[in-house]
């Protein structure tokens, strides 16, 4: 994977991921701060309807001043909004924050309002409503108990319950609070969980307060809407980045469709990055690559027929002259012409098929470390038999020898430089020469004749399939126009290339082929 894309993509996550985060927090903390404010209201407001129902409420408990800041005080006395003016009108319970805790009001009788101080509202409520319940048991008598313990609960929304079962008991710690002060304020299990007072009548019956659970922040309803406000960001996110790929996707889906109705040199546009930009790379190589041997099928189809008609015609003109032919001498002389048109078409096709197989995606090369000088001198000493009117020499610099071992493969490597040689033979003027020069990172052998040369402007010419450049280069001088190709083709699967050029030396035609001495197997495959 491109360090580029990756890059990219893990910032576009690491983003996503710091929304997502913010999102959660700002949704948290938003839901929360209402569910605050409102529990903060719903949890003392029956105590405060208690209080607001009793004519001097201050009187009664007078222990709520000392221990809660309760007061009653006229609407006109308090710094209030009009808001709050408003709600306290309607005889809705107020909870305002302060530095201190929470201020809860309410308004009671004559329209004064009743104030409560809070610090810790869950725990100061309930032992509020815990002195009220013990102070109106301790008053009633036994069998009235579950009659008072009725009314107390409903209009507390608590549940006050004698406690009947030993096993039920609390902790000793519990207990001595309870025999200390008359009630002690616990929790079962853990401070998540819904607390309990135990209250100790004066007759010393034990009685059981259950409280409402408390504020809880991480409620199932919490997690629920964050997890949809999670789902629908990642959900977002995932479609505007499928977006993208998907509109990538579908201009090379356009493109490929294109080319399957003919339109070989359509390509998908690369402007810009994307995440598709490899694929885009790929298939218009690919698509470049169909293009080209579309075009080399059509040139070799053209090419072919051409090639093949000459020698077919005069075979079919040898088969006809036998017909009727007495002469033993002329009988054996045209058999020696259709053997020699049959040897001709044989080796056109062998250099069509060995064309056609380097040129649609070449054969697969098996490296191995080979001498390129055993293989140049090799080929000189062949073509020198081959050849004797012509002065065939190879020059390689004792410097070449240290680098000579190279990863090649032998075969093919042996007849591009044949194929050179071969053909530097057929033009020279009798002398050609094959020179070496190789390095630690490369290797370049250069073939040069002293025939008539190349013109420049033909150069790259010469390298094209079943291409003459004059007249003279004709089937009497040998060759079908695919030998250069076969060179370019062999370099092209080696790394390397393959060009013409002017000897200095020798006045004629300079082949030279360049290719890297080492080269990873996998990149040529």
């Amino acid at each position: 994977m491109p360090l580029k894309f990756f890059l990219k993509l893990y910032l576009r996550l690491l983003g996503l991921t710091v929304v997502v985060l913010l999102l959660c927090y700002g949704l948290f903390s938003g839901i929360n701060s209402v569910r605050l404010q409102s529990w903060q209201e719903q949890y003392p407001e029956p105590l405060l309807r208690w209080l607001a129902a009793l004519p001097n409420p201050q009187d009664s408990y007078h222990w709520l001043g000392q221990l809660h800041d309760f007061r009653v005080v006229p609407p006109q006395n308090l710094t209030l909004s009009s808001v709050t003016r408003e709600r306290l009108g309607y005889g809705q319970v107020v909870a305002l924050e302060t530095s201190l805790g929470w201020r809860v009001l309410v308004q009671g009788h004559h329209g004064m309002v009743l104030e409560l101080q809070l610090r810790d509202s869950y725990r100061e409520v309930a032992e509020s409503m815990a002195y009220i319940a013990l102070a109106h048991l301790n008053q009633s008598l036994p069998e009235q108990r579950p009659e008072v313990m009725a009314r107390l609960s409903e209009t507390l929304a608590i549940t006050l319950a004698p406690l009947d079962d030993d096993a039920m008991l609390p902790a000793d710690d519990v207990l001595a609070r309870v025999s200390e002060r008359g009630l002690a304020f616990y929790r079962p299990h853990d401070d998540s969980d819904a607390a309990t007072i135990l209250l100790r009548l004066q007759d010393g019956t034990l009685v059981t307060l259950s409280l409402p659970a408390p504020f809880d922040p991480w409620h199932w309803g919490v997690w629920m809407l964050m997890l949809v406000l999670v789902s629908a960001v990642l959900a977002a996110a995932l479609c505007l980045l499928m977006r993208d790929v998907d509109r990538n996707l579908r201009a090379v889906e356009s493109v490929a469709v294109r080319i399957a109705r003919g339109e070989l040199g359509a390509r998908v546009d690369q402007n810009g990055s994307s995440q598709v930009s490899r694929l885009a790379n790929a298939f218009n190589g690919m698509a470049e690559h169909i293009q080209r041997l579309v075009g080399v099928q059509r040139e070799m189809i053209h090419a072919v027929s051409h090639e093949l008609r000459t020698p077919v015609a005069r075979i079919r003109f040898g088969v006809q002259m036998l017909d009727g032919c007495n002469n033993p001498e002329m009988l054996q002389k045209q058999l020696d012409g259709i053997d020699g048109d049959i040897q001709e078409l044989d080796e056109l096709i062998d250099e069509i098929l060995t064309y056609a197989r380097l040129e649609q995606g070449g054969p697969v090369f098996t490296l191995v470390e080979t001498s390129v000088t055993d293989i140049v001198r090799q080929v000189v000493d062949e073509q020198q038999l081959i050849r004797p009117e012509t002065v065939i020499e190879s020059d390689i610099p004792e410097a070449s020898e240290r680098w000579a071992l190279s990863d090649v493969e032998p075969r093919h490597i042996h007849r591009a430089i044949q194929n050179l040689v071969g053909n530097a033979a057929r033009y020279a003027d009798g002398k050609v020469r094959v020179v070496c020069q190789l390095d630690e990172s490369n290797c370049r052998i250069d073939v040069e004749d002293n025939g008539p040369g190349i013109p420049e402007e033909d150069w790259e010419k010469v390298f094209t399939a079943f291409a003459r450049l004059d007249d003279s280069r004709t089937r009497t001088s040998g060759g079908y126009g695919l030998g250069l190709s076969i060179v370019r083709r062999i370099l092209y699967w080696h790394g390397g290339q393959a060009f013409v050029s002017r000897s200095d030396d020798l006045g004629g035609a300079k082949f030279s082929l360049v290719w890297p001495r080492k080269k990873p197997v996998d990149s040529l495959l």
